[in-house]
């Protein structure tokens, strides 16, 4: 469900046609695009915002911690010979009721005090659609670090509603962007579409 109100939010949709060789990944190469767009952190500066597998943008309050910054949504057509993706995003401009919000809600204005949804538009707009480029020419491949260093939950206890594995430990994305999480049975590889996944405290 996307929530939003006038001037607090940022929702936009982007359709572009592309021609990836596998287009495994791309809502985490847009969430990076994004990430990167907003908060441009150099290397080896903590990221301020973080990506929550498999569309979310978090703001970071600590390790394996955060509350909901944005999200992804991305849906493909076929027109013709050309295969459509639409790319829907949405980010809290300004601050959101957090009523009903289990994981809590950040808006940009914590990033940036002042910043409307015109100027967020604006930053992220052009770095988005050069990103979708790199990734039709790359694939994830080009993303995969960019990704790892503002991965929320790697490392992190997390629960999720794969039978498979309802319980394990994240251990990062896989060349392809799956998660990996490895529980009680050994590790197991979870899709985009397949799974929602929430950090949970470790067992004791």
């Amino acid at each position: 469900t996307w929530q939003s109100s006038a001037g607090a939010s940022l929702t936009f949709s982007l359709a572009l046609a592309l021609r990836p060789a596998d287009w495994s990944g791309l809502s985490l190469a847009v969430g990076v695009a994004l990430a990167d767009a907003l908060d441009p952190a150099p290397p080896g500066t903590p990221a301020r915002i973080g990506l929550k597998w498999p569309n979310d943008l978090w703001w970071v309050d600590g390790p394996g911690r955060g509350r909901k910054l944005g999200g992804i949504l991305i849906e493909t057509t076929t027109v013709a010979d050309r295969r459509i993706a639409v790319i829907g995003i949405g980010l809290n401009v300004h601050p959101q009721d957090e009523e009903g919000l289990d994981t809590g809600c950040a808006s940009l204005q914590e990033l940036q005090p002042g910043l409307a949804a015109p100027e967020a538009l604006q930053t992220v707009a052009l770095p988005l659609a050069q990103a979708l480029r790199e990734f039709e020419a790359l694939g994830f491949a080009a993303f995969a670090d960019r990704y790892a260093a503002r991965d929320l939950l790697a490392d992190e206890w997390v629960t999720t509603t794969s039978p498979e594995c309802p319980q394990g430990r994240a251990m990062g994305v896989t060349a392809q962007g799956a998660l990996r999480v490895r529980g009680p049975q050994g590790e197991t590889v979870l899709t985009s579409g397949e799974v929602s996944v929430r950090p949970a405290p470790s067992p004791t």
